[in-house]
């Protein structure tokens, strides 16, 4: 059954570490790699580009990301640059896994335009304006001021919407959400969120905030970093199906995605660490609903997002 995973940190984790390959044996370093997406029957994965805390945040740094990308995930035999929704169906339908390159956070770019049309160029299609804190554009989800989009945050927004870039919101502020709720002039999406009414998380969104999206025809990923699903650990497949249930109880199962943050964590759920584990974690999705409503679930509902609002 095919799946879909809206965020990885495998480009941050290589930046620190040159040299880690795509292509490392499943004991290395890496949780997501080319033979692991293959195993998982991963047919789309987006690949962030994710600044070190501790390092520049500049555009030199944001294009040796890119550059990465480039050079490590797209070299790889089976692995397709997804830049418009017909590369996407081409890679879905052929058994190819399509790469969609993201920025999470726009702090490298620096208001620094030409930066951002030249990751359009190298294929950026997935944009979040801001990590956890504060930058430029907008507050994050642990910035105790709570601030919404700036004047260049804005510009951001509409800079993007012009190139087809869809705006991420999972890690932004309240505020930051609902200022993209109200500009957004195209559906908006979260790649790697969770639940706040199940679990109690900054990071987690509101049963408003899934509902704005749904009705955007947005999507939301639910992530498997443990402590956005459970306040105890290890978190397990369980925890991550009460998210499922719930999404599902205010009418999302079509706006339900999967994004694993899988590379950005170093504690994982019991029995889903890395791709080679999504046939697990569909077989107990299975258990609760219909395979076509599960199927949806794993990729088709992102697929048909993507489809829908990529420049075609």
């Amino acid at each position: 059954m095919k799946a879909a995973d809206l965020h990885c940190d495998v480009l941050f984790k290589m930046l620190k570490h040159p040299e880690l390959s795509f292509r490392e044996p499943s004991g290395g370093k890496l949780d997501v790699t080319a033979d692991r997406l293959r195993e998982g029957e991963v047919s789309l994965q987006a690949f962030a580009i994710y600044l070190p805390e501790d390092g520049p945040k500049d555009p030199e740094t944001v294009l040796r990301e890119a550059e990465l990308f480039w050079s490590k995930v797209l070299s790889e035999k089976g692995i397709r640059l997804i830049r418009t929704a017909g590369d996407l169906q081409a890679a879905w339908d052929g058994g190819q896994t399509g790469a969609l390159l993201s920025l999470e956070g726009a702090d490298g770019l620096r208001e620094q335009w030409w930066c951002l049309r030249l990751l359009h160029l190298l294929g950026l299609r997935l944009l979040g304006p801001t990590w956890n804190w504060a930058n430029w554009a907008c507050d994050g989800a642990m910035e105790p001021r709570g601030g919404g989009l700036t004047r260049a945050g804005k510009r951001l927004v509409n800079e993007c919407e012009s190139m087809g870039i869809l705006i991420d919101v999972s890690h932004m502020s309240e505020r930051g959400f609902w200022d993209v709720a109200e500009l957004s002039s195209r559906p908006f999406f979260a790649s790697h969120s969770n639940v706040r009414a199940v679990r109690e998380h900054s990071r987690n969104l509101t049963d408003a905030q899934l509902a704005a999206i749904f009705r955007a025809d947005g999507i939301v990923g639910l992530t498997f970093v443990p402590w956005f699903l459970s306040d105890r650990e290890p978190a397990s497949v369980d925890d991550v199906l009460r998210h499922v249930e719930h999404v599902c109880s205010l009418g999302g199962e079509r706006h339900l995605a999967f994004g694993s943050d899988f590379d950005g964590i170093e504690r994982h759920v019991h029995g889903l660490s890395q791709p080679g584990h999504y046939p697990s974690l569909a077989d107990a999705l299975l258990k609760r609903y219909p395979e076509p409503i599960v199927r949806g679930m794993l990729g088709e509902n992102a697929v048909r997002f993507l489809r829908k609002y990529l420049p075609q």
